[in-house]
């Protein structure tokens, strides 16, 4: 018994190595060939360089997208934010008719291939005589960042008891007045890991934007367009190592705050 148990484990950590290696070996290689002295993307490294890094901060283009990219990516989060924070609260503070309904549709985008989604988008708005631009790129963005929000607020609101704002609304606080000093600040982290969880997405994202930006590109589809010319591919490749990682350590600032507010919650259920 013993040995099997031994034998399981280690076959449960070959498993999980081989599932990191899978996952984050190209993450790894994509970052050391930001640094060879060489247009061809091969090994061995013809050097060590940080020419491709100095090239970035001269692309126009470039810091352009990025821009274009940071707007839409904040303007987009927050409107999430408070979209999917209203329909967190509602599913789980509310009891109505259609709930279960509503929760459905909410979550719909989160099944819809985002082609799928962006050719629809492209088509309303061709309907309704809108021009494609980035604002249209961030309503695209809104739709499948909604659900990802409320998710993560409504597994906040769950982790504390109701009877919290009860207690308020009983000393004599309206629901409005619970809401901003005991609901909200409760749900901070949740809140603040939503906002950086929407905001890593729709800065990430591509297809939608490939849709739906006109003629501003987002830094996804500029860094698509440049993978046409074979001399700007270690331009590409340096870029796309430094989203990479700043969208690492959004999403873990992220899941750290997200355990804060669970830790958080069980402390409290504790006292």
């Amino acid at each position: 018994m013993a040995e099997a148990r031994v034998a399981a484990r280690w076959a449960g950590a070959g498993y999980y190595a081989l599932l990191a290696l899978f996952l984050y070996m190209p993450i790894f290689l994509l970052i050391v060939f930001s640094f060879n002295d060489s247009v061809i993307l091969a090994f061995p490294l013809k050097g060590f360089t940080l020419e491709w890094y100095h090239e970035l901060l001269q692309a126009e283009e470039l810091l352009a997208s990025i821009k274009n990219s940071l707007l839409v990516g904040f303007l987009a989060s927050a409107v999430s934010l408070a979209l999917g924070t209203l329909a967190a609260i509602a599913i789980m503070r509310f009891r109505f008719r259609g709930r279960d309904t509503f929760l459905s549709f909410a979550s719909l985008p989160l099944v819809i291939p985002y082609v799928v989604l962006g050719v629809a988008l492209l088509i309303l708005f061709s309907a309704l005589g809108i021009d494609l631009y980035l604002w249209t790129v961030a309503i695209g963005h809104v739709v499948i960042n909604v659900p990802y929000v409320m998710l993560i607020v409504a597994a906040r609101l769950a982790g504390f008891q109701a009877n919290l704002e009860e207690a308020a609304m009983d000393l004599g606080a309206t629901y409005w007045v619970t809401l901003t000093k005991v609901t909200l600040p409760l749900s901070a982290p949740a809140l603040v890991a939503a906002f950086l969880s929407s905001f890593t997405t729709s800065f990430d994202e591509f297809t939608l934007a490939f849709f739906l930006a006109g003629t501003q590109n987002t830094l996804p589809v500029y860094l698509y367009s440049q993978l046409r010319f074979p001399s700007r591919l270690p331009l590409a490749v340096s870029l796309a190592a430094v989203v990479m990682v700043v969208s690492i350590l959004i999403l873990l600032l992220s899941e750290w705050l997200r355990r804060i507010g669970a830790g958080a919650s069980k402390t409290k259920g504790i006292k």
